[in-house]
């Protein structure tokens, strides 16, 4: 092995990736496990998931949780994207550090003063706390991500495709709709991801800002993990790794998608010249 592939680099990473997907891997075997106690293996069986759909109480969170994080998710990146542009596009502008400060607070506050600021702002404005608090909860604290996300990539953005299409008469809006957003496109749809991920995540900030009838599936499995680990919670969770696991996949095929197509357009452009 030479310097690069060294025993101790292949160990390191080897136990480093152990410590990160072992557990998850546990996680999805046991939830096929024949027995009820979740750490003795008696078998492979899928009745558990059976059993999962017949869970009103998970189902709901689940169903819950997948909306919060759809809508916040949406918001967050529309908002996210045009805090980046300002912030890249603008230049220095009045107010610039308070509006960047603003915007990248989120990134370093703990959970816990974040859920509780928007629980004492929700009860001061009373504005009843359910579901739409946590989808505001959500946009909150993930606008940031995508934020940072869109902005190193539009740093790198070469604005003489933009200014090309204006020399050529067509509007900003249409420019900006036409050419600026599919080249950004790949990072959008990366903070749109990062932002749902979030969101289905989260636990302290659902919890602060949440109410009746809008308990996502954190806490659903927080509440029901300190009475003990069912396999019904294996089964959910399992689920849910695997729609990330697709999200992820499908995000990153369209990502490498796109720059082959984009890749093949500008040796085409080169060739007719």
């Amino acid at each position: 092995m030479n310097s690069r592939t060294s025993w101790f680099n292949v160990t390191s990473v080897t136990l480093g990736l152990a410590f990160l997907y072992l557990p998850i891997l546990l996680l999805i075997i046991y939830s096929f496990n024949e027995s009820r106690l979740v750490t003795v293996w008696a078998g492979f069986s899928t009745k558990w998931y059976v059993e999962l759909f017949s869970n009103k109480g998970l189902l709901d969170a689940a169903w819950v949780t997948l909306r919060v994080a759809f809508f916040s998710a949406t918001v967050a990146t529309v908002l996210g994207t045009l805090a980046a542009i300002t912030l890249v596009r603008f230049g220095r502008f009045y107010g610039r550090t308070l509006f960047s400060g603003m915007i990248y607070a989120p990134l370093v506050m703990p959970d816990v003063i974040i859920g509780l600021s928007l629980l004492l702002l929700f009860v001061s404005v009373d504005f009843g706390r359910g579901f739409w608090t946590i989808v505001l909860a959500h946009i909150t604290c993930s606008m940031c991500f995508v934020a940072v996300v869109v902005q190193s990539r539009l740093v790198a953005f070469d604005r003489s495709l933009e200014e090309a299409a204006l020399d050529l008469g067509c509007p900003p809006v249409k420019t900006f709709f036409q050419i600026t957003l599919p080249l950004i496109a790949p990072a959008v749809i990366a903070g749109w991801m990062l932002a749902f991920t979030l969101s289905l995540d989260d636990l302290v900030i659902a919890s602060f800002t949440t109410g009746p009838g809008a308990t996502t599936l954190p806490m659903k499995i927080y509440s029901q993990v300190r009475l003990g680990v069912t396999p019904e919670i294996n089964a959910v969770s399992t689920i849910m790794i695997g729609l990330v696991s697709i999200g992820v996949i499908t995000a990153s095929l369209m990502t490498k998608r796109r720059q082959a197509s984009r890749i093949r357009a500008e040796r085409q452009a080169a060739a007719n010249r």
